[in-house]
């Protein structure tokens, strides 16, 4: 079919024809053309003398490939037919690069609708191409790890549709290790025949340069790794594993590098700066949904955990509680034999202290989560918490035929901090030593020098602890080994206690041992004291007990079994004792009876110990009053509150009789221990 000719172009026609910036072609029936515009000439580097007479497809654009060719000759002849054809097509453009424009071919008719020529108008479209592309495969990613239930199945579904969309042989996504100083590849997608990479290695190998650009963020880009890098920027590492060129994102969270995705290439490759973008991309979003996955995970580990521990703590308590009812049992029939009656009422104590000590370790999670405990720092010597806490464990070490080493130097190791508190921190981890160790074993508490830091280590030879355990070790409601735990007791908030209580002290505590049965070792570490740590103070002279006498003392608490047993104890002991059950009910007998000593539980009907001991403070003739709350609530804000009630002491259920007595003993002294 042949059309008719041209109509010549006037200068209007011509100007709008070589100045339009989309290419512009008209074409004969045949497809050859009949004239260009300038954009389509500089395009393909023509003259317009060059290009007149020729077929479309075969200009350089589209000659280097058969298949771009056919598609170009099928589309005129489809338009000579009288279609409108349009196309997205890519074309080779001066610089050799790829790129895409949307092409389209449309017969021009006569008024008797007659085709006269064809049309061919083209626009770059590959800046559009590629956000398209880029959202598609973003969306993909989204739409693939949405559903995962696990971090690997991230990886792998972002690596593998990263690494095809960009054509490479390799995609490794890492994880930082907590030292930040090495990163752990945790999958890589790869190309048929490309070895694997995943494994734990040190950032130096990435040279010095590079690893400082990671940290903080910036994306290390390497075109030719034989060009551009030298053996110790990290040319070795990269030549040892048949790469060439790589993009390696960092992933920077609250000014530390948590991740980084690398893309790998075995041929020297110009990286665009919207790959780079794309990769920045994916492993933001990768990383996103991991930490969702992650997150979801900790969750119902932390449940499991939780569930575990109500399940462990109810057995613990449960332990004790049956002994005590059997020593009850026995008193109540009343049997004669002291030797028997003595062994009871030392195997309750000792109950009653197994109790005491789980509630105690409660509390101290509680305080020290939630930021409420007070440290009491002072200049300690090292040698001198190692003696305490030696002394406190002793007993369970001996019981447990252990042979017991301690191993410290002969010069001071000066500390800052709370004597009591680091005691119980060594005191919990030779406790566990000697829980965890069989009978017969060894265990070591040895202290030196490192730097500025002094390091205190407990060593035993017993159960050890396998390595997938080791990370979650500090962790709450973690044991180290169910069924063994729980055939020695605990809690598994012992190892999380200390941490907290280490890291109040700007120090660190860390486990190591080699699996089961191999021993462990808990290592301590706390910066050095500034000054050396002076002799423990004597007990201040005001605190002198006074002979016992007898005294009016009133109870209050609204466990009717709980005051009635304290009121039989303060009888005994010569005492003249009355006991009320509620606030309000304390302040009126206080009013008539003139105690000289109180002790109120905060928790009472009617009126709280709070509200009974600020009336009870404006009764007249009292001021001389010793009020001792006698309460389970003991954190800092129930202290507080005690105080400016008007309270002189805060004691914690259960108080043992000494501390009773001692309230009783001293008298209104500022000293006394429990006072607020």
């Amino acid at each position: 079919m042949t059309g008719g000719a041209v109509p010549e172009a006037d200068g209007r026609f011509r100007a709008f024809f070589d100045q339009a910036t989309h290419f512009a072609a008209i074409l004969d029936l045949e497809g050859r053309i009949l004239d260009m515009n300038r954009v389509s000439l500089e395009l393909g580097g023509y003259a317009r003398a060059d290009v007149i007479g020729r077929p479309l497809w075969e200009c350089r654009w589209w000659d280097h490939s058969d298949e771009l060719v056919a598609t170009a000759r099928a589309a005129m002849l489809a338009a000579s037919n009288g279609e409108t054809v349009r196309r997205v097509l890519p074309y080779r453009a001066p610089d050799g690069s790829e790129r895409y424009a949307e092409v389209v071919v449309a017969p021009v008719r006569d008024e008797e609708g007659g085709i006269l020529f064809l049309a061919a108008t083209g626009v770059d479209v590959t800046e559009r191409r590629r956000v398209t592309q880029r959202l598609r495969l973003l969306d993909e990613i989204g739409e693939a790890t949405r559903i995962a239930l696990d971090p690997r199945a991230i990886m792998a579904e972002a690596t593998r549709l990263l690494g095809e969309h960009l054509g490479v042989t390799r995609v490794a996504y890492a994880d930082l290790e907590p030292d930040n100083d090495r990163f752990t590849i945790r999958y890589d997608w790869r190309v048929e025949g490309v070895m694997s990479t995943v494994g734990t290695y040190s950032l130096d190998l990435f040279g010095s340069r590079a690893t400082s650009n990671l940290r903080v963020g910036r994306t290390l880009l390497v075109s030719d790794v034989d060009r551009e890098l030298a053996a110790a920027d990290g040319a070795d590492m990269f030549n040892a594993i048949g790469i060439k060129a790589i993009i390696c994102c960092p992933l920077v969270k609250d000014g530390r590098l948590v991740a980084m995705m690398a893309v790998h290439q075995r041929e020297p490759r110009a990286w665009s700066e919207d790959e780079v973008a794309l990769v920045e991309a994916v492993v933001e979003r990768c990383w996103a949904h991991i930490e969702r996955v992650r997150g979801a995970e900790a969750l119902r580990e932390a449940d499991r955990r939780k569930s575990e521990f109500l399940a462990t703590l109810a057995h613990e308590l449960r332990n004790p509680l049956a002994p005590i009812r059997n020593g009850l049992e026995l008193l109540r029939l009343g049997t004669t034999k002291p030797e028997l009656q003595a062994n009871v009422r030392a195997m309750m104590e000792r109950q009653v202290g197994h109790m005491v000590h789980l509630i105690n370790d409660l509390l101290d999670i509680a305080r020290v989560s939630s930021g409420k405990v007070v440290l009491k720092v002072e200049p300690l010597d090292v040698q001198a918490v190692v003696a305490s806490a030696v002394e406190t464990s002793l007993p369970l070490i001996e019981a447990g035929g252990h042979a017991f080493e301690v191993d410290l130097p002969r010069e001071p190791l000066p500390v800052e901090g709370d004597a009591v508190r680091l005691s119980q921190v060594l005191g919990n981890l030779l406790s566990n030593a000697a829980k965890y160790t069989p009978q017969g074993g060894r265990i070591t508490v040895a202290a030196r020098r490192e730097g500025e830091e002094a390091v205190i280590a407990v060593s035993d030879t017993g159960i050890g602890i396998a390595a997938e355990s080791l990370p979650d070790v500090f962790e709450m409601f973690t044991q180290v080994s169910r069924s063994i735990d729980r055939a020695r007791g605990g809690l598994g908030i012992g190892l999380a206690l200390v941490r907290h209580l280490v890291q109040l002290h700007g120090g660190s505590v860390s486990a190591a041992s080699d699996g089961i049965n191999q021993g462990s070792t808990f290592t301590v570490r706390l910066p050095l004291g500034s000054a050396r740590a002076g002799q423990a103070p004597a007990l201040p002279p005001s605190v002198q007990a006074r002979p016992g006498r007898a005294q009016r003392v009133l109870v209050a608490d609204d466990n009717v079994d709980a005051a009635d047993t304290l009121s039989a104890l303060l009888r005994l002991d010569g005492h003249l004792v009355q006991v009320a059950h509620d606030g309000a009910e304390a302040v009126h007998m206080a009013e008539a009876f003139r105690p000289e000593t109180a002790f109120l539980d905060i928790g009472m009907p009617r009126l709280d110990g709070y509200g009974a001991a600020r009336a009870i403070r404006a009764l007249p003739g009292l001021q001389g009053l010793r009020l001792v709350a006698l309460t389970g609530w003991g954190a800092q804000e129930d202290r507080r509150r005690s105080r400016e009630a008007g309270f002189d002491a805060h004691l914690l259920k259960p108080a043992v009789p000494e501390e009773v007595r001692g309230q009783l003993a001293y008298g209104n002294v500022s000293d006394l221990p429990g006072n607020v």
